[in-house]
């Protein structure tokens, strides 16, 4: 392979390769998203990404898009596998072995290119590469008053919305028992082919109402649900680590914490979640709405001491809301 020359440099390749992975969202856990690119004489000649999980890797799609025209070009890709790489793959069964063996072969790699987009691309995979735990965000409105509500934004269930977009990038959703009593319908994607993510109701009373479509079910839970392929796992103490030690299992790489609904369920997993530093991310949307005092979740479960400074924040809009994202 040769190196590229040509009219846009590696950085721009490399955001292209983002943007193919980012076609498969939600698609290909537990593995990564991963994007490739072909450039020969300052052209594109071959594209791929990987569409889900246990299909071909993302180079398999390019060289074939490429043909013949692959032949002395040069290969960009988000995640590593070889060429122009974006970071070293965090899996410590392959990190730096493919470029490592390019490089014995005489072939010129160069690594790190747009290194802080590719990480935030498959942020969730390397965190439980490192770690071992499925990564733990937390999302909730507030209005201007700086009351926590129940309420979401104009159009964020639509498709294309904030809150149509969010549950494909988890793969699961935590919420509370009483949120389907409250709420016409479970949270889901309306995005094209969008997978939707397991959904995780937090009972913590025996003579809970579990409300689903179809379902009904009081102290007849485990028997009931069972019929509908709802999986019941009753414990001595719901937990964030009990909680995200059961996602672990079937290979769940990220989990959504969504405090909305009777949230009663959810503020000690919230509390638990700040105390031992086991939350990584933050999504708030910001209302342009006044709420009453009298809004059953208006005081948020946290002293502002619990609060650590958030890093990377970034802000989006969606019609009038704001969107707040960052990191702990």
């Amino acid at each position: 392979m040769a190196v590229h020359v040509g009219l846009h440099d590696d950085n721009f390749y490399t955001r292209r390769c983002v943007e193919l992975a980012r076609m498969a969202i939600g698609c290909t856990s537990p593995n990564p998203m991963v994007g490739y690119v072909i450039v020969k004489d300052g052209k594109i000649v071959g594209e791929g990404f990987n569409p889900k999980a246990g299909q071909p890797h993302a180079e398999v799609f390019a060289l074939r898009d490429a043909r013949d025209l692959a032949e002395n070009a040069t290969a960009y890709v988000s995640l590593e596998r070889k060429g122009v790489v974006g970071i070293i793959d965090p899996n410590p069964i392959v990190a730096s072995k493919g470029v490592d063996r390019l490089r014995a072969a005489g072939i010129v790699v160069t690594a790190g290119v747009e290194e802080a987009l590719c990480k935030k691309l498959n942020e969730a995979y390397t965190h439980q590469m490192l770690t071992g735990k499925t990564l733990l965000a937390l999302r909730y409105s507030i209005s201007l008053n700086g009351q926590v509500s129940d309420h979401l934004g104009e159009g964020a269930i639509d498709s294309g919305g904030y809150y149509s977009k969010l549950p494909q990038e988890y793969d699961a959703v935590i919420l509370s028992s009483t949120y389907l009593h409250d709420k016409p319908s479970l949270p889901t994607s309306q995005e094209p082919s969008a997978k939707q993510p397991l959904r995780i109701a937090i009972a913590r009373s025996s003579n809970a109402t579990l409300e689903v479509p179809g379902l009904t079910t009081g102290s007849e839970v485990e028997s009931k649900a069972s019929l509908v392929g709802v999986e019941t796992v009753i414990s001595d103490q719901i937990t964030v680590n009990a909680i995200l030690d059961y996602c672990t299992r079937p290979g769940l790489c990220s989990v959504l914490l969504d405090y909305t609904g009777n949230t009663d369920d959810l503020e000690e997993l919230v509390k638990e979640s700040f105390e031992q530093n086991m939350l990584q991310k933050i999504a708030v949307e910001i209302l342009p709405l006044w709420c009453g005092r009298d809004d059953r979740n208006a005081r948020f479960p946290l002293n502002t001491e619990e609060v650590s400074k958030m890093k990377s924040l970034q802000p989006k809009i969606y019609n009038q809301s704001t969107i707040l994202e960052g990191h702990l």
